[in-house]
């Protein structure tokens, strides 16, 4: 008898114990706000088995667009799953450039090239000349086009004048240093193409030469062609003036349209 007392005082103060746990765990979420309440949720599911569901909980927080969602996201850089790493890239941005490029850089080292990629891509969103050298020698040694590309757009997004070197390596080697000139020549238009874009957002005189030299090889992809004179008219580099009067009689009727205007635009300059 003395031994079932005992077993029931204790049943009951477990029971006591719970419900006051529950008690106080419904009181706290009540305290929180529906957007609280949707954090701690995909918190709780990055702890799942599931790469679909741990993905599915980063690509949430990332739509909040808040800094406590991205730090929630920030485990997600080094989970397994290269999806998942690739997928927290951009969900943690909310938190700032600064903690962002820091959190970014480490994995532009990724061994999954889709990682690198969105993590070059994210960078480019920050918008930080902070990237701007990781991007660049990026940019110049990754085996993988869609980086070397990637890299090219971001340098774009964050028009460092910083980034010129690495972009006219990529455009144009003959002009670049002469340790650049043993590099192989760049061949995947996307890549030529993102690296004369960007040298038209920096807008710098230093990217003129690489852009002429481009542009009046006719031997390069009409792609590339059509960006450089793009981009010359950004730039307004009057040097560019011939070049893209040459342009503008070409046989390639979108090259001489662009080329068109891109001399309206020197004139207005």
């Amino acid at each position: 008898m003395i031994r079932a007392n005992a077993n029931l005082k204790f049943i009951c103060a477990f029971c006591a114990c719970l419900w006051l746990s529950c008690s106080t765990l419904a009181q706290e979420t009540r305290n929180l706000t529906p957007t609280q309440i949707e954090i701690e949720a995909q918190r709780q599911r990055l702890n799942s088995s599931e790469v679909e569901e741990r993905r599915d909980a980063v690509m949430r927080l990332g739509s909040l667009r808040l800094a406590a969602a991205s730090r929630v996201a920030l485990p997600a850089l080094i989970d397994a799953s290269p999806i998942v790493r690739a997928t927290a890239a951009k969900s943690i941005l909310s938190i700032g450039a600064e903690e962002s490029v820091s959190s970014l850089l480490p994995l532009l080292n990724d061994k999954d090239e889709f990682v690198r990629r969105e993590v070059a891509y994210a960078l480019g969103l920050t918008r930080s000349r902070a990237a701007t050298a990781a991007l660049s020698e990026r940019l110049l040694n990754d085996k993988e086009d869609g980086v070397r590309a990637a890299a090219a757009v971001a340098l774009g997004h964050i028009a460092d004048e910083a980034a010129v070197v690495a972009l006219v390596g990529t455009l144009a080697p003959e002009l670049s240093a002469p340790a650049n000139k043993k590099r192989k020549r760049e061949v995947n238009v996307f890549v030529l193409r993102a690296a004369a874009s960007a040298l038209g957002n920096i807008r710098s005189r230093a990217g003129t030469a690489a852009l002429i030299s481009v542009l009046s090889n006719e031997k390069l992809p009409s792609d590339v062609r059509r960006e450089s004179a793009r981009s010359l008219g950004l730039i307004g580099d009057r040097a560019a003036e011939p070049a893209l009067r040459a342009a503008a009689i070409a046989a390639d009727p979108y090259l001489a349209q662009i080329a068109a205007e891109a001399l309206k635009k020197l004139s207005r300059g």
